[in-house]
């Protein structure tokens, strides 16, 4: 069977051109609840809690705080792009069409996880201007965020589309 790429690259720039229209509530708002809990925790309870072998609190929680907002992204970007074709009926389009099955899922988790990976970058750059952050390995860093939101895309995108 060959790939079809022009199906697969329609099918990730119009996830990806979603994420542009609603970069307030995709890009914004994950930035934004992520600043507060730096501010809260970083520096209000980080103030009380003393250095742990050199490391303040607030760059401690900097991964954890990476993280969560990672899986809760990678959740919702893959649920919302395969729930909206599907509320709109569109969904019905997308299965009737020449693309294999693998084709969809590359596509929907693929822009899925590219989304979750730009808010996680801005996020990680958001952190610095309220703590020191040092990252020891930085690929290391790179290729476990960058699984880490391929799977949890995966799994979510294959619970909504055995609904289908």
């Amino acid at each position: 069977m060959k790939f079809n790429y022009y199906a697969f690259r329609a099918m990730y720039l119009h996830e990806m051109d979603r994420f542009k229209r609603t970069l307030m509530q995709s890009l914004f708002s994950p930035v934004l609840s992520t600043s507060l809990y730096f501010i809260v925790f970083g520096s209000v309870i980080g103030g009380y809690v003393e250095k742990i072998d050199g490391i303040s609190y607030g760059s401690f929680i900097v991964p954890g705080l990476l993280m969560l907002t990672l899986l809760t992204q990678s959740i919702s970007n893959t649920s919302f792009g395969i729930f909206f074709p599907k509320f709109n009926g569109t969904i019905y389009e997308i299965l009737a069409a020449p693309i294999s099955t693998f084709e969809i899922v590359l596509a929907f988790v693929g822009a899925g996880a590219t989304k979750t990976l730009i808010v996680g970058l801005v996020i990680f750059l958001t952190s610095t201007f309220f703590v020191e952050v040092q990252v020891m390995y930085p690929l290391l860093m790179i290729f476990f965020i960058s699984v880490s939101s391929i799977y949890i895309c995966s799994i979510w995108f294959f619970n909504w589309f055995n609904e289908l």
